[in-house]
């Protein structure tokens, strides 16, 4: 006779889920850090011309971003059918671009501050008189690094 038995049924034992709490918690806490929320929805339509050539902006957190375009659906009957600026969540006209830009400057942290670039997403079908109305109101702020954000194609495609 031995001291030791041997099981014989072979069955397998239970499975532990005390630690499972834990990992639940650790993996939301790890998706709320990572998350971004989404800032502003879009109102005005924007279907971005295409580009040959382009670069992709790297740091989004310095870049302060300029919707131009016709107002959607939804918003033609507050808006009309002209293209419009939208800074943020609200239709705004080129004389509020710079006080938008100076408060949005003051919102970043003091090193970005001299860094920051103007991200323009215009419609391929607004007109150039807007957007000069915002580069100028972007001189009078000294925003002069300005991005003109486009998707990635030939170029002769703008023309149709």
């Amino acid at each position: 006779m031995s001291k030791f038995a041997k099981k014989k049924d072979g069955e397998l034992p239970a499975v532990s889920t005390a630690s499972l709490p834990d990992i639940v918690f650790m993996l939301l806490f790890f998706f709320m850090t990572v998350t971004v929320m989404k800032d502003s929805s879009l109102k005005v339509k924007n279907e971005l011309p295409v580009a040959s050539e382009i670069k992709k902006l790297e740091k989004k957190d310095r870049v302060i971003t300029i919707y131009v375009g016709k107002p959607n659906r939804e918003y033609e009957k507050i808006a009309g059918t002209e293209p419009k600026i939208q800074l943020n969540d609200k239709f705004a006209s080129p004389s509020e671009v710079g006080d938008f830009i100076l408060m949005e400057r003051a919102k970043k942290a003091q090193e970005l501050q001299n860094v920051l670039t103007t991200s323009l997403k215009v419609d391929k079908d607004a007109n150039m008189g807007l957007i000069s109305d915002i580069k100028l109101e972007l001189r009078k702020v000294n925003a002069l690094k300005v991005n003109y954000t486009t998707g990635s194609g030939d170029a002769f495609n703008n023309l149709n």
